[in-house]
């Protein structure tokens, strides 16, 4: 049977966040569910400690046929069915019993999920808390190292390349934090058969455990399960109620954007044009079939390719929250596949972002001419305010518009144009040091580095 390699999902292909959602690995997830949930029972005394052990020293997939779990759970709509089969072939006979007692198929796969995603995330969050860290250096090295601002593709007014690197440390940091946050808090899925429990209760009962209060076992077992299988224990069962799977959607959408919007900065800023920073060199990496000088910024474009899909695969989770019923009939089977797409392509995502981020080449004397490249225009918003003062508003937009064609049609310093010109407006002197002085996009950088400081300092302080 041919395992996804990844062939055409290159940003997650080989990764560690891959591994961990293999086939095999969510194959060992189902079973570590059966045999946690088989010690939490055995626990309160509805399963033989015997069995329980018996259980779990069968649970490994070398024990299983995945190919055959996969093929057979097409005829029962998940691959519990056949794996509860499976299972109960490995164990001793003395233990057959007690294999999925009370369960239902999707305690288990729920819990498998979240199992999955839990140790998916971990890895998701160490990447990110190294893209986090290094991000925050490239900030504080760069707080005053000017640089153009620019919107709706255009230059704008200065900034700071620190403030640039300080909003994707600011993205990066909120994104790590609700990884961190969710990673707490992913439950176990414990519910029987309409999310009542009884199945589980029942079983209790022929073995003495539960008289006519079930409320004391139930609690038990719920407790018991979360702390077996490492995960939350639900306020109720969640067969229906999608809250934990929409959660991840949402959380990843919100990570790979984060690492995104890094990437799309560091495509455009690395252009051959702008050429102000460049991505890290790797062997084999960046190159072209059809032309052998380039050197692509490989790296920016996986990690974009992930966050622009995504928030698709997320709507998928979000749309199941709509299960009908007790039990739902397709929504629950329409996430497993989204769920493991997404958390593949945010954690190769942000493994590119943390080695982006650490060996991203920064340009600044590129930066600064690129800075220079559209004279007092790129100061425009200054002089205006100072000239408005003088002038009023209107008569300054139009000194400052009819200086600025001068000196392009001319071919003249900037600078020297617009002081002829408020020269012959009323006589006003604005020439030389002080007009230098506004002229000069260094001194226009407003109060970006203490923002870049605000940013650094919130989270460290």
């Amino acid at each position: 049977m041919d395992i996804d390699a990844g062939l055409f999902s290159p940003v997650s292909a080989g990764t560690e966040v891959s591994a961990l959602t293999s086939d095999r690995a969510y194959l060992q997830a189902l079973l570590d569910a059966e045999a946690a949930l088989a010690r939490a029972q055995a626990r309160l005394g509805a399963v033989p400690a015997s069995a329980a052990a018996a259980i779990t020293a069968a649970a490994r997939t070398d024990r299983v046929d995945l190919a055959v779990v996969a093929e057979r759970a097409r005829g029962g709509g998940n691959p519990v069915i056949p794996l509860v089969s499976e299972l109960t072939a490995a164990v001793d006979p003395a233990a057959t019993g007690y294999v999925h007692s009370g369960a239902t198929s999707q305690d288990i796969v729920d819990t498998a999920l979240m199992l999955v995603s839990r140790r998916a995330l971990r890895v998701i969050g160490s990447d990110l808390e190294r893209t986090v860290a290094t991000l925050g250096r490239l900030a504080a090295a760069h707080r005053d190292t000017p640089a153009v601002g620019r919107t709706l593709t255009q230059h704008a007014v200065p900034t700071t390349f620190g403030l640039r690197a300080a909003g994707w440390y600011e993205l990066a940091a909120a994104a790590a934090g609700r990884v961190d946050a969710l990673a707490r808090t992913l439950p176990v899925s414990l519910g029987g058969a309409a999310g009542t429990l009884a199945g589980y209760v029942e079983q209790a009962r022929l073995r003495s455990i539960v008289d006519d209060d079930p409320a004391p076992f139930v609690d038990g077992l719920v407790a018991a399960y979360a702390a077996e299988a490492g995960l939350a224990e639900p306020v109720l069962p969640w067969h229906t109620l999608r809250l934990p799977v929409a959660d991840l959607g949402a959380t990843l959408t919100v990570v790979t954007g984060a690492v995104g919007k890094f990437a799309v900065d560091v495509l455009g800023m690395a252009r051959t044009e702008v050429g102000e920073v460049a991505e890290p060199a790797g062997e084999g990496r960046g190159g072209s079939s059809a032309m052998p000088q380039k050197r692509n910024p490989v790296l920016a474009t996986l990690i974009r390719s992930a966050a622009l899909q995504v928030p698709a695969l997320a709507s998928v989770l979000a749309q199941s929250m709509l299960a009908e019923d007790e039990r739902p009939a397709g929504p629950w089977q329409a996430e497993w596949q989204p769920l493991r797409d997404c958390l593949r392509l945010a954690g190769g995502a942000v493994a590119a972002a943390a080695e982006l981020a650490e060996g991203l080449v920064v340009f600044p004397d590129r930066m600064r001419a690129n800075l220079e490249l559209t004279g007092m225009a790129v100061v425009s918003e200054r002089l205006a305010a100072v000239l408005g003062a003088a002038l009023g508003k209107s008569a300054a937009r139009e000194v400052l518009a009819r200086a600025t064609a001068e000196a392009e049609r001319m071919g003249r310093p900037p600078a020297e144009v617009l002081a002829e010109a408020l020269a012959a407006e009323d006589g006003i002197d604005l020439a030389g040091a002080e007009l230098t002085a506004l002229l000069d996009p260094v001194r226009y950088l407003g109060a970006a580095g203490h923002l870049v400081d605000r940013a650094l300092g919130r989270r460290d302080g």
